[in-house]
């Protein structure tokens, strides 16, 4: 009860003094930082709480998954509503407005790997009658940047932007199994490992070991751990100091493609765009 009279208190602050209070109390991680603003990462919290997934939220269930106050989320969702970045219904509910595209267009738009690689993608997507992609490691997460579909029934709905977990993806293993020893350890002291199918591979030695093949191969087959039915394969995309810089992959519905049919037919042609975008990622 206190915690919440508290919060409802700091509501009905005056802007300024809301303000001063959020950046002499910085989160645990920027801790006696005075040149961190805490408003602004509550902010870009409010906005990543929204996913493909969650596009309606209410304020409390923003709060439960960014672990913010109530009162702040509320601040926090006036202000973007004001700027154009959410939207709210006559029954309180938030979404996402278009204008939030503008700030990751701006990101695609300056990465050189994600306009050189659409014409290698639509090449490969043309050659194998299948999808292709493109996507970076972006914490514990893969983000699709550049993709070149097929119209096929899936029930995962991928686009640019899109994320997914690295764990039990084929491009986030392969990003996953370049990544350095401590990078690699810290991941595993942080990660989460859903059981999304009974296929998923959740205990973390099993998971080493699949890395540790999958930097041995070359490349990376993830067999329906993600969701039933949904099978891919992925190889690395070296950037000029011989670092894996991305992931291309493609991926199929299992019952059309065997295993054996996506390392002897696709692999080769991935290898080849891999290293096409290579020498165009500069």
């Amino acid at each position: 009860m206190k915690a919440e009279a508290e919060a409802e208190a700091q509501e009905h602050m005056p802007a300024a003094r809301v303000e001063q209070e959020n950046d002499q109390a910085p989160e645990a991680a920027s801790a006696g930082d005075p040149n961190f603003m805490t408003s602004l990462e509550r902010g870009l919290a409010v906005l990543q709480a929204f996913s493909q997934e969650r596009r309606v939220l209410t304020t409390s269930q923003i709060s439960q998954r960014t672990d913010i106050p109530r009162a702040a989320v509320r601040r926090c969702l006036y202000t973007l509503a004001k700027l154009g970045f959410v939207a709210e219904d006559e029954n309180r509910l938030f979404s996402l407005r278009p204008r939030v595209l503008k700030l990751g267009h701006a990101y695609l738009a300056g990465t050189p790997l994600a306009n050189a690689a659409q014409p290698v993608l639509r090449h490969i997507s043309s050659t194998l009658n299948e999808s292709a992609s493109v996507a970076i490691l972006d914490g514990d997460e893969i983000l699709y940047i550049a993709r070149a579909p097929i119209s096929r029934i899936m029930s995962i709905d991928i686009h640019v932007g899109t994320r997914l977990p690295a764990f039990c993806t084929s491009m986030g293993r392969v990003l996953l199994a370049h990544c350095s020893a401590e990078v690699l350890d810290a991941y595993f002291d942080r990660a989460k490992f859903i059981q999304y199918t009974p296929r998923t591979i959740v205990s973390r030695d099993g998971l080493r070991d699949t890395l540790a093949s999958v930097r041995a191969n070359g490349y990376a087959l993830v067999d329906q751990e993600l969701e039933i039915g949904l099978r891919s394969i992925a190889v690395p995309i070296y950037g000029t100091e011989g670092r894996a810089i991305a992931a291309l992959n493609v991926g199929v519905q299992a019952a059309r493609l065997s295993i054996a049919e996506m390392e002897s037919r696709i692999l080769p042609v991935l290898r080849e765009g891999a290293q096409e975008l290579a020498l165009l990622a500069v």
